[in-house]
């Protein structure tokens, strides 16, 4: 975000919403919507598509109106592919519904349950207050039989909406005249394979054949429904029925002739309601990817961003940028600089230095319509906390030394989650050579091979060191150094050759403490291996 007006999406696009509902119905819920197909992993991208709607949802709960976000889980969606890492077997299930096809390693009630739990967990996690409505108990029911028959009745009429979009292999095919916006399942190999070959309106009964196996069967809508509407059509008739004010979906669903185009005109001319606000939202992608896919894998998931994330932060990924911006998610050495910039819009509010927007977004991170959401009673920089646990190998009593070398009244309660998401974000995320690994012996040779200069900046060290035993005290000290030498004041602005003598005290010092060119920044390395250690690695002879 580079400019400092307009940048407080929610509270425009809340605007929109209200004006809407208030239009339509003033005294009824404002209903925000969101849906997902549990097929697989539900990742950081699908995130956006709760996320939206959430934050909307929540400015209208600060705002004093009576609203509700729902989840349609998408669960009566036909499996589509094997996913990776599936046994290839799994292929006999293609075409049933998710909710349908049983999860392989046995620990759920359904495929589409295995993918459910976890990221309702992790919504429970971040705030996020929702009702869900699985599409299998709704379809099933018949709850929808009435929306069904209609969309049936008019299914001469959908076809000329969708005709004026379709082409060769899009939803619902060619136009013909036996054109029906319904797919059952078979009754007998439960997939959708099926062809509709007879309806009786008056009977609410639908006739197929099924390709996949020949059965034929008849579907009682009213009594145990067996099918459903095709996308273009389903989708306008849930706004309808649920009265949808607002709605997000990603940016692939909004180009002209596509699913929101489409669905807006039907739900106008066959279900006889308005389509709900809408918002575009662009793809949320990780490194070397543009878009995540969660039937390829190894997509980080909402939990996985929770292991590394406390969740206000994770919550400020989707608040701070407008839907219509891309972001990327990394969670290489991009989450150091992530919690460094976290930290520093906290403290700025907490300063009243910050822009108003900025004060807006810091709060939907942090707060929701459930309540402030769980933080750390004191906050320690994740670059400290991360480099700690990496020299230290998670050593409990060094980490608290550190601590208290930080405040002596410093705990590591106190500064959880974020102690343990660092440890986590180092065993999941960086690679065993990039880790930092402390001399256990002095380099004795390399120690005997330095220069009078060298010796020098080390004899600084040794006597300056206790002076301010801080991450704040160190820095000065460490960039201080070549100055003393050069005959400069440690506040003094370094020259261009005190400059390159600060870049080749740093060398030295990561090679002689950790046998590398580079590491943790040197004041956090210094805090965290102690002093009594670096005069261990540091003899003066």
């Amino acid at each position: 975000m580079s400019t400092k007006d307009g940048q407080d999406w929610v509270a425009r696009k809340t605007d929109e919403v209200v004006a809407e509902a208030d239009r339509r119905a003033p005294d009824k819920p404002v209903v925000c919507a969101s849906g997902i197909s549990p097929s697989g992993p539900i990742h950081l991208g699908n995130l956006r598509e709760i996320m939206v709607p959430h934050l909307v949802a929540d400015e209208l709960h600060r705002r004093g109106r009576d609203r509700v976000h729902i989840l349609s889980w998408d669960d009566y969606d036909r499996l589509r592919k094997v996913p990776a890492g599936v046994p290839p077997e799994f292929a006999e299930h293609i075409g049933r519904p998710l909710s349908a096809v049983p999860d392989p390693w046995g620990e759920y009630e359904s495929w589409a349950e295995r993918f459910k739990a976890p990221f309702r967990a992790a919504l429970a996690r971040l705030g996020v207050e929702l009702r869900e409505i699985s599409q299998t108990e709704m379809y099933r029911s018949g709850a929808y039989a009435d929306q069904v028959l209609r969309a049936m009745d008019a299914r001469e009429r959908i076809d000329a909406l969708l005709s004026r979009y379709r082409t060769k292999g899009a939803e619902g095919g060619p136009s013909e005249e036996d054109y029906y916006p319904y797919r059952p399942y078979c009754h007998d190999c439960g997939r959708d394979e099926t062809v509709v070959t007879g309806y009786d309106s008056a009977a609410a009964t639908v006739d197929y054949r099924c390709r996949a196996c020949g059965h034929t069967g008849t579907v009682r809508l009213r009594e145990a429904n067996s099918g459903k509407l095709v996308w273009k059509v389903d989708w306008p008739m849930r706004w309808a029925y649920e009265g949808v004010v607002f709605e997000g979906a990603g940016a692939d669903h909004s180009s002209p002739g596509s699913s929101f185009t489409v669905g807006s005109a039907v739900v106008r001319e066959v279900f006889g309601a308005e389509p709900p606000v809408y918002q575009a939202y662009s793809f949320v992608g990780i490194k070397g990817a543009t878009k995540m896919s969660g039937s390829k894998g190894a997509v980080p998931t909402a939990t996985d961003g929770l292991r590394v994330l406390e969740a206000p932060t994770l919550r400020w990924l989707y608040s701070r940028r407008k839907p219509e911006q891309a972001f990327s998610v990394d969670f290489g050495a991009e989450v150091v600089r992530l919690y460094d910039e976290w930290d520093r819009l906290n403290a700025n509010v907490a300063a009243g230095k910050a822009d108003a927007w900025e004060v807006s977004v810091l709060d939907r991170a942090t707060v929701t319509s459930l309540g402030p959401l769980p933080r750390p009673a004191r906050t320690v920089s994740f670059r400290l906390l991360a480099a700690a646990q990496d020299i230290t190998a998670g050593d409990p009593v060094q980490l608290a030394r550190i601590l208290r070398d930080v405040d002596p009244e410093l705990t590591p309660s106190a500064v959880e989650p974020r102690l343990s998401l660092a440890a986590n974000w180092l065993a999941e995320h960086v690679a065993p050579e990039e880790r930092t690994r402390v001399r256990a012996e002095p380099a004795t040779a390399d120690l005997a091979a330095l220069t009078g200069e060298q010796r020098e900046s080390l004899r600084l060290l040794h006597e300056h060191m206790d002076d301010d035993w801080s991450l704040d005290g160190l820095t000065r000290l460490v960039y201080g150094i070549p100055k003393l030498r050069a005959g400069l004041a440690l506040e003094d602005k370094p020259t261009p050759e005190v400059a390159q003598a600060q870049k080749d005290f740093f060398r030295l010092m990561y090679h002689l403490l950790v046998d590398a060119e580079r590491g943790p920044r040197l004041p956090t390395l210094l805090l965290s291996i102690g002093a009594d250690r670096i005069r261990q690695l540091l003899p003066l002879d």
